[in-house]
């Protein structure tokens, strides 16, 4: 994975956290230092953690596994949008409903609605209702497809929740807890770093530091992604070659076959000869017969 600089951080703003009044205690280790009542987020832990948070997730990735983007803040929208389309992960950009993750099997009713409706109006079965009938639908559509179009892929509840800023995303971060959902979140020194399983200490009010920090999380999926492929095109390689190999075996068989039976013919013919002694027992029957006479 590519490495993030100190200074491309400082530059991008993650160094700067919440004012001292606003601070949780329990991101302590993580401060490196105060000023001008602002606390000062010490970028050698955050670089570690983001190093530990994408070995994670490249590993999930590379294993198959779906993880979800969740940023509603106005200033991560877009960012959070373009990064989970980029990997092909689902994302929750708009609004989390309650239940999104513990109670999935209605969302994904609510879903299929969308999507029915999508098909009706695509393909001119909606043509015989009333303009305003198919207007309804057309703005309800609209209005379920920008809250759950990022999840309309979204088959079964995800492996791993991605979260920035997770005192803003807290009811996402509760499902997922009860769950047993890994989480992965972007910190602040206003949050409990405790609370996710992965936490990149880091400005989550900054577009540019959201910016840097989710695109590095997006990228560590991109390369698992593209082990997971690289891996699935070897093994079928290597089927292709077991079979090779297990073809050759076969015609090495039905030769050695063809030899046993040529053997089986050959001893058929001492056979054969047996067959003639017989006959000459068989011939001494009527000399038996003689002697009754």
């Amino acid at each position: 994975m590519a490495k993030i600089s100190h200074q491309e951080l400082l530059d991008a703003g993650v160094h700067f956290g919440h004012l001292r009044r606003k601070w949780n205690p329990k991101m302590l280790p993580y401060i490196f230092a105060e000023k001008k009542g602002i606390h000062i987020i010490d970028l050698n832990r955050t670089i570690d953690k983001m190093d530990e948070a994408a070995a994670a997730i490249k590993q999930m990735a590379k294993s198959g596994k779906k993880i979800l983007f969740v940023a509603t803040k106005k200033q991560a929208k877009e960012v959070v949008k373009e990064a989970a389309k980029r990997v092909n992960m689902p994302f929750v950009t708009e609004r989390w409903l309650g239940g999104m993750l513990t109670n999935f099997a209605t969302i994904r009713k609510s879903v299929k609605k969308m999507q029915s409706i999508e098909k009706m109006l695509g393909d001119g079965t909606l043509e015989s209702v009333t303009k305003k009938e198919k207007l309804v639908l057309t703005r309800e559509k609209e209005k379920m497809e920008r809250v759950l179009g990022g999840i309309s892929n979204m088959n079964r509840v995800p492996s791993a929740v991605f979260l920035v800023d997770i005192t803003h995303e807290h009811i996402a971060l509760k499902e997922a807890q009860r769950l047993n959902i890994n989480t992965f979140g972007i910190v602040d020194t206003n949050s409990d770093p405790n609370k996710v399983d992965f936490a990149i200490p880091g400005n989550d009010d900054a577009s540019k530091s959201i910016h840097i920090l989710t695109n590095f999380i997006a990228d560590a999926i991109a390369e698992g992604l593209a082990e997971r492929a690289a891996d699935t095109g070897k093994e079928d390689t290597e089927e292709e070659d077991n079979q090779e190999i297990n073809y050759d075996k076969i015609m090495a068989g039905s030769d050695d076959a063809d030899g046993k039976k040529g053997g089986g013919r050959g001893k058929k013919g001492p056979g054969a000869g047996g067959g003639s002694g017989r006959s000459r027992i068989g011939g001494g029957g009527p000399g038996r017969g003689g002697v009754k006479k």
